[in-house]
Order: C-alpha cells, then structure tokens, then sequence
C-alpha cells in the first residue's frame, strides 16, 4: 500500500506539535498534506507546523485520496471534530480526552465501527516500554491476581494554564486522570463504583487536586492527578500489586534536554521464578523511548492497513471514558 495521506485538524491542544512532528518523522508512512487551525488563527506558529500547508477543515477533508486525519483541537472540540471526520469515512487519531459527556462520544465509536474506521486515542502511554513489560508480566502471571494500583500523574501549573483548565469541572483529573484510567481498565477492566474526591488548593475555580477510587472484587484502584505538585512530572507513577509481585514505573517517562527520552527502567519484584527472572527485586532496563508518539501512530498505520487489529477495542476507549467522567465527578457518564 501506499503511504497513507493524512492530515491533522487542530493546533490548540497540548500534544498537537508533537503529533505532527511525529508523522513527518514517519514519511515512509505517511504523507502529512497540511494542517488546519480556525479556531484561532492567532495560535499558530511555525514549529513543528513549518512549510506544511495551512487549510481550511473543509479543503483538508476534499483532499483526493485523502485516508486518516489526526484531530489535535482545543479540548471541547475534540469529538465533534472527529464525528464530522468519521461521517466522511475518515480513520482517526483522536487526542484525549473524549469530551465531557459520553453520549457523543458512544456515537463517534459506534460511528466508526460500523464503517470499519480505526479509531485510535491518543493516550501516549500506551506504547511506552516500561508500560508494555508491566502488561507482558500481567499476561504471562508473573505478578499473580492483581489487588492493589496506584497510579498518579501530575505536573506543576500558574496562570493562564489554570485559568483554561477551569473550563472543565473534572479539572486536572479530566485532563491528565485519563492517561491513567487508560492504563488501569486495561489491566483489570470495568469497575463496580467510582468514588470521586475532587479538591481545590486555592479559591480560582479549579479542581486541581483529584483523587479517584475505582473498586474490583477483589481490587481496588487509586488514580491521582494534580496540577500543583512541585516537579510532577518527575513523580508521575503506575504500581501493580498481585498475589505474586510487583511492578513499578517511576517516572512514567524521562524527558531530557535534547527534547528526547531516557532510558526507562521497571521495578520488578518476584515471590517466585519465571523463565525470564528469578525471585527477588530486579531493576528492568527497557530502553530508551525515542519520542511519546511515533510508536503509537506506527501501529496505527497497521491497524488502517489491515495489518493488525486495533489492540484497543471500540468497548475499552467506551469503558475508559465512562471510568473517566465518573473519576472527574461529572454525572453524565452512564450508559
């Protein structure tokens, strides 16, 4: 197959310059045919955007050949974006989180299964080393029954990031909680309650500090997301606690100078032998992660050229964004 012409609709949020830098990493994938930002044409800014062509939605979208449109807009944009994509039988890399209500959402997912469009979120952990060995010791029972995770993601914010955040009333947990709560249905499914607890550190409108408690059977799950822990992102953690082991990533990611990533490492903690470790503490080199994205819009390649199945189904990003919204305190959230 040829490369797969994309494009991506969005410069507003967060992860959009490292989305785009990232499909032009990839040009035996992809060809990138131009960018769109109407929201406000004032955010836009060379970059990562540099010598691509500036297109409205509608030009982007009658573009001949046209296959896969990544969609990087403002938050409350997301998924309205995405269903117009969807509705013209578009695949698409979506970015997080997907809105503040689950009923539009439910229909952009039911949208593009009927029309066997791949739908990929754009939760960047997804593909991250360390990630992938603690779900590989999940699979193959080295870590026995899980009982216990504890997951925290957080990072340290001023004004005017504050102020854009208090939009939304799920606060940091909306926005960051949902990496996390990505992570934890993967790894124990659908939770019988959500408990919410969200705080505020100061009188400005933001939930900034969340607290979300996910009950299992047999489990319990804790999600933590803040906007105000000083040097977060270095603290930013996953723990998974079973019958048999532990593992733990601690950061999730080690972002360096060059803009690159560090080697990642997971503790591994074993009651018994496997094939691979033996009982006993081991600190696991995964490797150096080469940037946050371009493994994951590698497998989506995969998933539109039918190489693979989209290794998250349409019912997991459903389940995660209905986990979601409840963890954020929102009460639209119910099927």
């Amino acid at each position: 197959m040829n490369r797969i012409k994309i494009g991506q609709i969005g410069i507003g949020h967060e992860h959009a310059s490292g989305i785009i830098a990232a499909l032009r990493e990839l040009p035996e994938l992809y060809e990138v045919v131009g960018v769109v930002e109407e929201e406000d044409p004032d955010w836009y800014s060379p970059g990562a955007f540099e010598g691509l062509e500036r297109m409205t939605e509608e030009q982007l979208l009658d573009t001949p050949g046209l296959q896969a449109v990544a969609v990087e807009t403002n938050m409350p944009e997301l998924v309205s974006t995405a269903t117009r994509c969807m509705e013209r039988g578009l695949h698409i890399h979506l970015d997080k989180p997907g809105g503040e209500a689950l009923e539009p959402f439910r229909q952009l997912l039911d949208g593009c299964e009927s029309r066997g469009l791949a739908l990929q979120m754009g939760y960047m952990y997804r593909t991250n080393p360390a990630i992938k060995l603690c779900f590989r010791a999940l699979r193959e029972g080295w870590l026995g029954e899980i009982f216990e995770v504890h997951a925290v993601m957080s990072r340290c914010d001023e004004d005017p990031y504050r102020q854009f955040l208090a939009r939304f009333p799920g606060g940091a947990m909306y926005n960051f909680g949902s990496h996390l709560i990505d992570l934890v249905i993967a790894i124990l499914g659908r939770p019988e309650n959500v408990v919410s607890f969200q705080k505020a550190t100061r009188d400005d409108g933001l939930s900034d500090n969340g607290l979300a408690v996910l009950e299992y059977p047999r489990a319990t799950a804790t999600i933590r997301s803040s906007v105000v822990e000083a040097d977060g992102m270095k603290h930013r953690r996953l723990i998974v606690c079973g019958t048999k082991g532990t593992a733990e990533i601690c950061p999730l990611e080690r972002p360096s100078g060059n803009h690159r990533l560090e080697p990642l490492h997971v503790r591994l903690t074993l009651l018994e032998d496997n094939p691979e470790y033996a009982a006993g503490t081991h600190t696991v080199d995964v490797g150096t992660m080469d940037g946050r994205y371009g493994d994951q819009l590698i497998e989506l390649a995969r998933v539109i050229k039918g190489e693979i199945d989209n290794p998250y189904t349409y019912e997991h990003d459903l389940l995660v964004q209905e986990t979601l919204l409840a963890a954020a305190g929102y009460t639209d959230w119910r099927r």
